[in-house]
């Protein structure tokens, strides 16, 4: 073999150490994510801390309570649960929203997304009905406003109508101790 065919000693090390460097690299940084403590599981959302969207949607037809109106958030602290009656997960969660809604502390509301309102009534019938508010979204718009990735979803607003948190997925008695609650309380300590 000639010594015009054979690449230069250093550009074959380049070619015998890029592979490793590149991955020794994305080792550190996935090492790095691993030992940071953040939730891998938690979905960050861009409207914490922003008023929350403004929101007029009609009420659930036969459940003799308002629609969700965003006008209502001023002033208390709002649990904004949203559900649907063809979500398994929210069946899963739904003991307990109706042992948070116990707490007269603060309001409980619903968004309840792309669901017939007969199917949503029977869930509810079926189940209770922690809720003082529950707006339809029957096309999904305003979740999609609220910036839902899907059901269930949780949100906190606090007394000066901002999102203060989202849990993404159903609330366990955990979850609803742990991260929920200590929201909730963050919120109602906040000047309105």
């Amino acid at each position: 073999m000639s010594s015009e065919t054979e690449a230069p000693a250093p550009r074959r090390r380049l070619f015998v150490l890029l592979p490793l460097l590149v991955f020794l690299g994305l080792a550190g940084l996935f090492l790095s994510q691993l030992l940071s403590g953040r939730d891998a599981a938690e979905i960050p959302s861009a409207l914490i801390g922003l008023p929350a969207p403004l929101t007029n949607l009609p009420p659930l037809e036969g459940s003799n309570l308002p629609g969700l109106d965003s006008k209502n958030f001023a002033g208390k602290v709002t649990l904004v649960n949203v559900f649907a009656s063809w979500c398994a997960p929210c069946r899963e969660e739904h003991p307990v929203l109706l042992g948070l809604s116990q707490d007269k502390r603060f309001a409980m509301a619903a968004l309840n997304y792309k669901d017939p309102p007969e199917n949503a009534r029977r869930f509810l019938g079926d189940l209770g009905n922690p809720f003082q508010a529950i707006g339809v979204d029957p096309a999904g718009r305003t979740a999609i406003d609220w910036g839902v990735y899907g059901v269930p979803e949780t949100f906190v607003i606090g007394k000066d109508g901002k999102i203060a948190y989202k849990h993404v997925g159903p609330l366990t008695p955990e979850s609803a101790r742990d991260q929920l609650l200590p929201q909730i309380e963050k919120a109602l300590a906040a000047p309105g």
